[in-house]
């Protein structure tokens, strides 16, 4: 097998069954991690030095800093020093001196801390790695504790695992920073959710609730203090082993199975042993083991070592005992585990739209599903009503993806995020890699980002054969005329990456396309601060009504929630200024679009959550003109919930956090939006007859969004908008009614702006 560079070379592991279970018809593997070039933290090193070096957090000529006392070290030593980096690794006398000289060979500073702190060695090489932080200048440390680079390392590991068996029943791991257990089974339950979730401790240690005893003398798992990339969650059951136990686990392996290992793998065999002989005939378990003992001759495989410690005199029972919670393990006990009941669960936002769905997105958040929303923003004073919502708010960059990582990784937990999800067009793919990168559900990036780029999009549907204008692709002014050869006139001309029609126009002839080209392309970042695509979708003008398709995905499998009937301002802009849902059409025909759409998402690659997608009726078929990976805008979601029960919103919160949707109607009703819109550009005097409107019969409320005094202008986009009614009502007639009363009575006063 031939590899360009070393860092190619990690992964790949062998998987080999084991002799465990056999009798009984119980299948038992053992991922061989160990046979990477140094052992399994082979793997977290390479993801996230490769990682840090994409985002710009390591640059190619900084030092990298670690605390290991083991494979870590080795693995950063490995990666770190072969692209050229300096690499200082803080360790403990623990170390083993083959570890150490291979850390020596390879080019490393060794830091040797001299004593433990009270809070164990752990915490001593914390604060010696602080230290190296301040004296060394744009320094990366790869954090392995709370790095969630860590156990994404283990995605790979999971494709491995699946390609090689297909179906697992029980995965095993040892537990020390937590990455390769949480990792990988958080991966595997993507597609196998009753997968159940073994973890290997050792006596003394403070994971899973027991009392800590720094003095233990196994390395590679256990821990004084608990790490940010745990996620207990994910663990249905726990197992410690004391010192003895685990040491003669290891020599079994060697003896029973001619594994070499240390004794993270000799402890994940003894739970195997045990998990083999409980399973049901027919049962696949894979345990995975993590290191190799040429490092551990000196101590599990030494015969003084164990006079010196004494360790025969521990007691090793040859089955594990059942302990409650709550008490304390001295020898192999395993327990039936849950994550703490205290745990608080944190719904993450990344920004948010400003129309109303947003503040209501995060007030839901608190409701049924016991989240603690949390919104990530680079400005909370953009958003109306966000200190009634009860939100924390974090204020960062939210268009770089380091200053997100950096923001959650600073302040939680991994097991204390429940979801990551947004209700802004701008940063749904801001979302999805955020979610990837903790290992969330959420849509895949790349299809996000294609239902963005609508560019990509239609490129996407040609190739599905997906109905859609005929389009162009323009990133010069000169490539218009070709453009509009093909699409023919009139043509509508926009941004292939903008939100709210921003930028959208209908152009009757070629040169008037073109000057909309260039003052598109002109424009560098959107209202959000975000570079622009600087590209321009040049499209056949379809003058056919049109509709929008809620259609909410689960599991890979795309549900109608309704279509809505949309109203448009004249040309050449198209601002939607009335919503009718549902939308008054035969069956037939509903169904045409639905299939439609149905394809179109499937094109697009979405897997999961609300879309919104823009459809006009042509004669010859439903045609599609964009995607919205998210839920409706527009208030479209509070038009669902009056007219079926079905609250959007809160089911596109209860996927974010892993839990299926309920979008069975309640009942069957009609509702409607119509928004207020400036007739002239100016100042807004005054905004009159509200009151009045709130008492038509059927009306839901009335809402105005500026301000006397505020600059507004004729709409060209949705930004334009000021205002909105609601009305619902068991008939779409007296929606209508009310909604066309209830706009006659709300009288805007426009006055003239003063010259600048």
């Amino acid at each position: 097998m031939l590899f360009d560079t070393l860092a190619d070379a990690i992964g790949k592991t062998p998987l080999v069954r084991l002799r465990l279970g056999e009798a009984r018809g119980v299948e038992v593997y053992a991922k061989l991690e160990l046979q990477n070039l140094f052992a399994m933290k082979d793997r977290v090193a390479r993801n996230i030095i490769l990682e840090a070096r994409r985002l710009g957090t390591l640059r190619p000529d900084a030092p990298v800093v670690e605390s290991s006392s083991g494979t870590m070290a080795l693995g950063v030593a490995l990666v770190g020093r072969s692209l050229g980096h300096e690499v200082h690794i803080v360790t403990d006398p623990r170390i083993d001196p083959v570890t150490l000289a291979k850390l020596r060979a390879l080019g490393c500073r060794v830091h040797i801390v001299a004593a433990m702190t009270s809070h164990g060695w752990q915490s001593a090489r914390l604060e010696r790695l602080a230290e190296l932080m301040a004296e060394l200048p744009g320094a990366f440390w790869p954090q392995q504790y709370t790095n969630p680079d860590n156990p994404g390392a283990y995605r790979e590991l999971a494709g491995e695992l699946l390609a090689d068996l297909g179906h697992i029943d029980t995965v095993v791991g040892a537990v020390g920073s937590g990455g390769s257990l949480c990792g990988t089974s958080r991966a595997l339950r993507e597609s196998l959710p009753a997968l159940k979730v073994v973890g290997v401790d050792c006596v003394g240690s403070a994971l899973f609730g027991q009392p800590d005893v720094p003095q233990r003398l196994q390395s590679g798992l256990g821990n004084s203090l608990l790490p940010k990339n745990l996620d207990r969650s994910l663990v249905d059951e726990v197992h410690w082993l004391n010192d003895h136990e685990a040491f003669a686990a290891t020599r079994d392996l060697a003896r029973e199975q001619q594994i070499f290992a240390g004794n993270t793998s000799g402890s994940v065999y003894r739970v195997l042993g045990d998990l083999a002989r409980r399973a049901e005939p027919g049962s696949r378990i894979v345990g995975i083991m993590p290191d190799r003992g040429d490092r551990y001759a000196d101590t599990v495989y030494s015969d003084e070592h164990w006079d010196t410690h004494r360790l025969h005199e521990l007691p090793a029972p040859e089955r594990p005992s059942v302990i409650p919670a709550g008490q304390t393990a001295l020898s192999w006990s395993r327990q039936p585990f849950r994550a703490p009941g205290e745990l608080r669960r944190h719904l993450v936002f990344v920004e948010s739209n400003t129309t109303g769905t947003g503040m209501l997105a995060l007030e839901l958040a608190r409701g049924d599903l016991g989240t603690v929303p949390v919104l990530l923003t680079g400005d909370p004073d953009r958003y109306r009503g966000l200190a009634k919502t009860g939100a924390e708010v974090i204020r960062c960059d939210t268009n770089s993806d380091a200053a997100l990582r950096a923001a959650v990784q600073d302040r939680f937990r991994r097991e204390e995020i429940a979801g990551i999800t947004t209700t802004s067009d701008f940063y749904v793919p801001a979302a999805a890699r955020l979610a990837r990168w903790l290992g969330l559900p959420g849509n895949p990036p790349r299809a996000v980002a294609a239902c963005r780029d609508k560019s990509a999009l239609r490129a996407l549907l040609e190739t599905a054969g997906v109905r859609q204008p005929r389009y162009a692709v323009v990133r010069e002014p000169g490539e218009v005329a070709a453009a509009v050869a093909r699409t023919g006139l009139p043509c509508v001309v926009k941004p292939a990456d903008d939100s709210g029609s921003v930028n959208v126009l209908l152009c009757a002839d070629e040169a008037t396309a073109t000057a909309h080209a260039e003052r598109v392309l002109a424009v560098t970042t959107n209202v959000r601060g975000m570079p622009t695509a600087r590209t321009v979708l040049v499209e056949e003008y379809l003058d056919a009504p049109e509709y929008s398709v809620e259609m909410f995905t689960w599991d890979g499998r795309g549900e109608c929630v309704g279509i809505t009937e949309k109203s448009v301002t004249g040309t050449p802009h198209f601002v939607e200024h009335r919503h009718l849902f549902p939308a008054p059409l035969p069956a037939e025909t509903a169904q045409r679009i639905t299939e439609t759409v149905t394809a179109a998402l499937d094109a697009a690659g979405i897997r999961l959550g609300a879309t919104h997608t823009e459809v006009k009726l042509t004669a010859e078929g439903p045609a599609v003109i964009e995607i919205n990976p998210r839920p409706a805008g527009g208030m479209i979601p509070e038009l669902i919930r009056l007219a079926t029960g079905v609250d959007l919103l809160e089911q596109q919160l209860r996927t974010a956090v892993g839990l299926a949707p309920a979008l069975k109607p309640a009942h069957d009703a009609h509702a409607g939006i119509q928004f207020l819109l400036p007739d002239a550009d100016g100042v807004l005097d005054a905004v009159a007859g509200t009151q009045e409107a709130a008492a038509v019969p059927d009306v839901e409320s009335v809402t105005v969004t500026a301000a006397p005094g505020t600059a507004v202008r004729r709409p060209r986009s949705a930004g334009d908008r000021i205002g909105h009614v609601i009305a619902g009502h068991p008939t779409p007639e007296r929606v209508a009614a009310a909604l066309d009363e209830a706009h006659r009575l709300v009288r805007l006063t426009v006055g003239t702006a003063p010259e600048a």
